[in-house]
C-alpha cells in the first residue's frame, strides 16, 4: 500500500466551473466566528493561550464549515508534520492488525496519527515504503522487522527522527527496537516438545528467504534438536498467505509421505489450525499419536475442538511499547524509554501437547 498526495480532481479546479469549490482558508474560520486568524491559529494547533470560551467558538465553527487546516503547509516551519508512519508486511495476516490496535491505543491520547504502509515482504517494496514515508517528514516510523536493504537503512538513520524496529530483537537496529527473540522462541518451543517424550517431528511452514523471523524460530528450533542429538524427520514448505485450507493440504501431504511422525511444529498458528482439523477428521489421537504446536496465540485457536499449543508473540504491547517511544519523542519531560525492549512470550500447552 504505497502512499500518494491526493489532489483536487482536475476538472474541479477551474473557476469557470459551475461545480467549482475554492478551498477554505483559515480567514473563513475567522470571519465566521468573529475572532482574529492568529486565535484560530492557535486554537487549530492547539497552541497559546486562548480562552475555553472562544476555543469552542472556533472548533464548533470549523467543523460547520467543514474547514481542514494544511498541516504539509504548516509544517514548513516544524519540519515535520504529526504522522507516525508504520511500514508492515501485510494486512491480510492477522498478526500486524492487532499491532496496529496497540499502536493506536496509545496514539489515540496524542496529536499524532498512524499512517500505514504494506512491503508484502518485499525488500525493494520496503525501500520505496519508506522512502514515500519520510519525504513525508513524519515524527517517528515503525517499522517490522530488523532487515533492509542497505538503502533503506541509510534512509532511516538519516532521517533524525524516532525510528521504531519491531517484531524482533535479534540483530542491531537502525535506533530503538521493541519485539521478541524468534530464535529464543523456537528454542524455547523445541525444549517443551522434547520434555514431552516427542521424537519424530516434523516442520511445516512458509519458505523463508524473506520471512527472518520465521527462519529464526526455525533455526532456534533445529538447534535444540541437534544437541539432543536429533533432526527434524521431514520438512513441508509454503508460499502465499497463511491459511487453513494451506494448514490442512500441508499436514495431508506430509503425514502421507512420513506416516510414523509424533510431532507437528507449524510455522503459525493459522496452517496449524489447518493441521489440527484434517487430523482430528482423519481419526488421529491427538496429542497421544501425534502433537502439534503453532506460533503466535492468535485467538481464531480459542474456537478450535481442541487448543493448539502455541506461543504468543505479545503483539498488541509490541505496538503499544513501539508507540509510546515516538510519542515519547513529544513530551520532554516524559522519562527516558528503554531503546531496546524483548518482550518475553510464554509457551503455552493448550490440548495438543502430551
Amino acid at each position: 500500500m504505497d502512499i500518494y498526495l491526493l489532489q483536487r480532481r482536475p476538472d474541479l479546479t477551474s473557476r469557470s466551473d459551475p461545480d467549482y469549490r475554492p478551498n477554505l482558508t483559515l480567514r473563513d474560520v475567522s470571519e465566521a466566528s468573529g475572532v482574529s486568524e492568529m486565535t484560530v491559529s492557535r486554537v487549530l494547533r492547539n497552541r497559546g493561550e486562548v480562552s475555553e470560551k472562544t476555543r469552542e467558538k472556533v472548533l464548533a465553527t470549523a467543523r460547520e464549515l467543514g474547514y481542514v487546516p494544511n498541516k504539509i503547509a504548516g509544517a514548513l516551519a516544524s519540519n515535520n508534520v504529526n504522522l507516525v508512519g508504520v511500514i508492515i508486511p501485510s494486512l491480510s495476516n492477522m498478526v500486524f492488525p492487532e499491532v496496529m490496535m496497540g499502536i493506536s491505543d496509545v496514539l489515540d491520547g496524542t496529536p499524532l496519527q498512524p499512517v500505514v504502509g504494506v512491503t508484502d515482504y518485499e525488500p525493494d517494496k520496503e525501500e520505496r515504503v519508506i522512502f514515500e514515508m519520510l519525504s513525508w517528514r513524519p515524527t517517528g516510523l515503525i517499522v517490522a522487522g530488523l532487515e533492509h536493504t542497505d538503502a533503506a537503512r541509510k534512509m532511516m538513520e538519516a532521517a533524525n527522527i524516532p525510528i521504531v524496529e519491531i517484531m524482533d530483537v535479534d540483530g542491531p537496529a537502525v535506533d530503538a527496537c521493541v519485539g521478541i527473540s524468534h530464535e529464543r522462541a523456537g528454542r524455547e518451543t523445541a525444549t517443551e516438545i522434547l520434555k514431552r517424550g516427542y521424537r519424530k517431528i516434523g516442520f511445516l511452514g512458509t519458505k523463508m528467504p524473506l520471512d527472518h523471523r520465521a527462519r529464526k524460530r526455525f533455526e532456534g528450533f533445529s538447534a535444540v534438536l541437534r544437541d539432543a542429538g536429533l533432526s527434524l524427520a521431514d520438512e513441508e514448505y509454503y508460499s502465499g498467505g497463511s491459511a487453513l485450507a494451506k494448514g490442512r493440504e500441508m499436514t495431508q501431504s506430509i503425514l502421507s509421505r512420513t506416516k510414523d511422525l509424533d510431532f507437528l511444529y507449524f510455522s503459525n498458528d493459522m496452517i496449524g489450525a489447518g493441521g489440527l482439523l484434517y487430523c482430528l477428521e482423519e481419526g488421529y489421537d491427538v496429542p497421544g499419536d501425534i502433537g502439534m504446536a503453532g506460533f503466535n496465540g492468535v485467538e481464531l485457536i480459542d474456537g478450535l475442538p481442541r487448543r493448539l499449543a502455541t506461543m504468543d508473540s505479545c503483539r498488541v504491547e509490541i505496538g503499544r511499547k513501539a508507540a509510546e517511544i515516538i510519542a515519547s519523542a513529544l513530551d520532554k519531560s516524559a522519562p527516558i524509554v528503554e531503546r531496546r525492549l524483548e518482550i518475553s512470550p510464554v509457551f503455552a500447552p493448550g490440548d495438543t501437547v502430551r
